[in-house]
């Protein structure tokens, strides 16, 4: 190329050009040198990287559920502790979520549980067993609680077509409160009571007898029991202290309690739940709010039995 150029370009001018061309290329060299040498001295950046801080949460502290300890000298144990704090910890949308609700429901579920000579923290459970939702499992348990229906039925609530009281938070509660009290009577702790109500009575005594094991943590059981009573512990601490784990609510953002509302009690048939909700100055999804456990869109009582419904005010 050069020296077919030279045939009409003069020499001269041509070496002027490669001096000015190589001149005005070294500033920007210069400069990427040096955006380079900065670059290297600072952190480095990772394309598509989320900048984040994890931290493992402190063990170094008593954790207990219903007043029982969980033992600190057991190493298997305390990682089996820290394994449900971790998640829950890092479990965003589901723990903010159970941080808005217990606003709502924890209110009625300490008055209830106190009545019935429980310990607080059993309310706990039942946010690990639904999220404080009428949730229904693939086995077939329903409401907050997770009744199976054959225990509800056997611990007072009636469920039919029509009814399902596992939905209803009242009721439902004290139904858990009687059946937890009867586990703890049975098996002497608070936790082996918790670790009956996930997988059973004759599961718990069956396996602390063949493993000759005395406590819930000696127990070598399915994961999912195994996991229970640390998963309850873990968001009773972050529900009791969110702000400690990253959690920050105004108190606008929590889930309010459905206090208001007024009861018309119902003793005979209801042909149209729609028709009783607009008669009563409602709608019929302000009714089913309020009254999940109304499960059909009428009613039939031929039992004449009386029914408490709330109406929202």
């Amino acid at each position: 190329m050069t020296k077919f150029l030279t045939g009409f370009i003069p020499l001269s001018i041509i070496a002027a050009l490669v001096i000015f061309s190589s001149y005005t290329k070294q500033p920007q060299a210069k400069k990427e040198a040096a955006t380079s040498e900065t670059i290297s001295e600072s952190k480095p950046v990772i394309s598509g990287s989320l900048p984040q801080v994890i931290k493992s949460v402190d063990l170094d502290k008593v954790y207990t559920f219903a007043g029982e300890a969980i033992p600190r000298d057991n190493f298997d144990a305390m990682e089996r502790l820290d394994r449900e704090l971790s998640v829950n910890s890092y479990w965003h949308s589901s723990t903010l979520l159970n941080i808005k609700n217990a606003n709502r429901y924890f209110p009625v579920m300490e008055r209830i549980l106190a009545e019935n000579g429980v310990p607080d923290d059993l309310k706990y459970l039942a946010v690990a067993e639904s999220s404080l939702r009428n949730a229904t499992s693939p086995s077939g348990a329903k409401g907050i609680w997770q009744f199976m229906k054959g225990t509800g039925i056997e611990n007072g609530l009636e469920i039919n077509s029509q009814v399902d009281e596992r939905y209803h938070v009242e009721k439902a509660t004290k139904a858990a409160a009687q059946y937890l009290k009867k586990f703890k009577e049975r098996f002497g702790t608070w936790t082996l009571a918790a670790a009956s109500y996930n997988m059973g009575a004759s599961n718990t005594a069956k396996f602390l007898k063949s493993q000759k094991a005395k406590t819930y943590f000696d127990l070598n059981i399915n994961q999912e029991t195994s996991r229970y009573v640390f998963r309850i512990v873990a968001i009773k601490e972050i529900l009791q202290r969110p702000e400690e784990f990253g959690f920050y609510l105004e108190s606008s953002e929590l889930y309010q309690p459905l206090n208001d509302y007024k009861i018309i009690e119902v003793n005979s048939s209801i042909t149209s739940w729609a028709e009783f909700a607009v008669n009563n100055g409602t709608t019929y999804r302000m009714l089913k709010v309020y009254n999940p456990w109304l499960i059909s869109n009428n009613l039939t009582n031929t039992s004449k039995k009386t029914y408490q419904i709330k109406i929202p005010i």
